[in-house]
């Protein structure tokens, strides 16, 4: 899963974006709101970690322009305004969640998780599928009831798969959630992933669309 962290506060970022790549995210960091307004155009995520007092664009504004173009990305902010009208603010300006700073770093992850989840569809705290069962809080992974061995790119593949169950993914919209700014790719490297899933998993728990993606679920 790919998110946006938007916060300028130099040490602050570099632990959450150490701490969220920890947790098999794919993380971009920007430290002003015109860098955020650009990111959040010029590629897609599953979502954004956002600060409100930046230099050169406060992230109101980069929410409510985010929200104007109709688009629905998940947005926790992560503030150090903590007043009950800082926060009704926020989340009326298009926020889906509100965190204030100091922060624990599991509860940010476990509100990204949620807020992911319920984007996706599902209030379900695991996916499942075929006997394969993923847990995003504990980043674990069974089959049939024993536990997989699978690496942090496999389970990030994994995981954007069965989080949208039965819904083609394209092979763009695959390599967007698992890579972040920087992180250079072989061309067959979705593939190799994908035969090592299928190797672990079953031969038939991912299906391909011929010329077109992949898919966990639905028809073959």
């Amino acid at each position: 899963m790919r998110v946006l962290v938007v916060e300028d506060d130099a040490l602050l970022g570099d632990g959450i974006r150490a701490g969220l790549k920890l947790a098999d995210y794919a993380v971009d960091w920007v430290r002003d709101g015109e860098a955020a307004r650009l990111a959040l155009l010029d590629h897609r995520y599953q979502a954004c970690v956002l600060d409100l007092g930046l230099p050169k664009k406060d992230g109101l504004a980069v929410l409510r322009d985010l929200r104007a173009r109709g688009d629905a990305l998940p947005v926790l902010i992560l503030t150090a305004r903590d007043t009950s009208a800082d926060k009704v603010t926020g989340l009326d300006a298009g926020a889906d969640d509100y965190l204030t700073k100091p922060f624990d770093l599991a509860e940010l992850q476990a509100r990204l998780r949620a807020l992911i989840r319920r984007a996706a569809g599902t209030t379900m705290p695991f996916c499942e599928h075929a006997g394969v069962v993923l847990d995003p809080a504990t980043r674990r992974v069974t089959r049939d009831g024993q536990p997989v061995a699978i690496s942090g790119r496999e389970y990030a593949l994994l995981h954007d798969l069965m989080i949208h169950k039965n819904r083609l993914r394209t092979r763009a919209q695959l390599e967007q959630s698992l890579y972040a700014w920087g992180e250079e790719t072989e061309s067959n490297t979705l593939e190799v992933y994908i035969h090592h899933l299928r190797k672990k998993l079953g031969a038939d728990f991912v299906s391909t669309v011929r010329g077109v993606g992949y898919r966990v679920g639905g028809d073959s």
